[in-house]
């Protein structure tokens, strides 16, 4: 019989790190290729599917279109580098806190898993689960970790592991992650300007 376990949970763009990483590795593109230029119209309808479907896949999908396979071999590492240093300076001491306290630990971020685990992997996170991209088109989502994606994602992880999960923490800077707000027992929202509870 699987007995319960106190997880916490944390999200990563505005909760762990500012600015967002997803925005960080496209300004990081656009400098350093002509391609995603001749995308702009398309990133552009994207922005106002967006309003429409904030939680959708397709506008996703299409702002990223520009994203080659080789644009995340070479420009991957550089802005993974880069990017660490936006970590807010609790992040890590607040991970470490949490999982002395006796409890798994884990990240449940939107964004892709070209980024997302090398970024975190000096954490000591229980599990990273992000967004998974297709190698050949990693603009493409294979799954999109966003809104309900990341409970089904964290108890499908728990199944594997071989316990139930009793959220007793979530930290998030987002309404979209509503879902994994609602089932902690206690919700700390952070300020993903600052890096301060709200």
């Amino acid at each position: 019989m699987q007995k319960p376990v106190d997880v916490v949970l944390f999200d990563f763009d505005g909760t762990l790190s500012w600015p967002d990483s997803n925005l960080v590795f496209a300004r990081y593109c656009f400098r350093h290729k002509l391609r995603p230029w001749f995308f702009l119209p398309l990133i552009g309808f994207s922005m106002i599917w967006r309003l429409f479907k904030p939680l959708g896949i397709h506008w996703r999908e299409y702002s990223r279109r520009f994203i080659t396979a080789d644009m995340v071999r070479c420009f991957a590492p550089e802005v993974i580098k880069r990017h660490r240093r936006n970590r807010f300076g609790w992040a890590a001491e607040k991970v470490a806190e949490e999982k002395s306290a006796g409890n798994k630990v884990l990240l449940l971020s939107a964004s892709p898993d070209y980024l997302i685990p090398k970024l975190v992997d000096d954490m000591g996170f229980d599990a990273v689960i992000c967004s998974k991209m297709f190698k050949k088109k990693p603009w493409k989502y294979k799954f999109l970790c966003v809104g309900k994606n990341k409970v089904y994602a964290m108890d499908e992880w728990a199944r594997e592991n071989g316990f139930i999960p009793h959220v007793v923490r979530a930290y998030s800077d987002s309404r979209s992650d509503m879902p994994m707000m609602e089932i902690a027992d206690r919700q700390v929202w952070i300020n993903r300007k600052t890096g301060l509870p709200k």
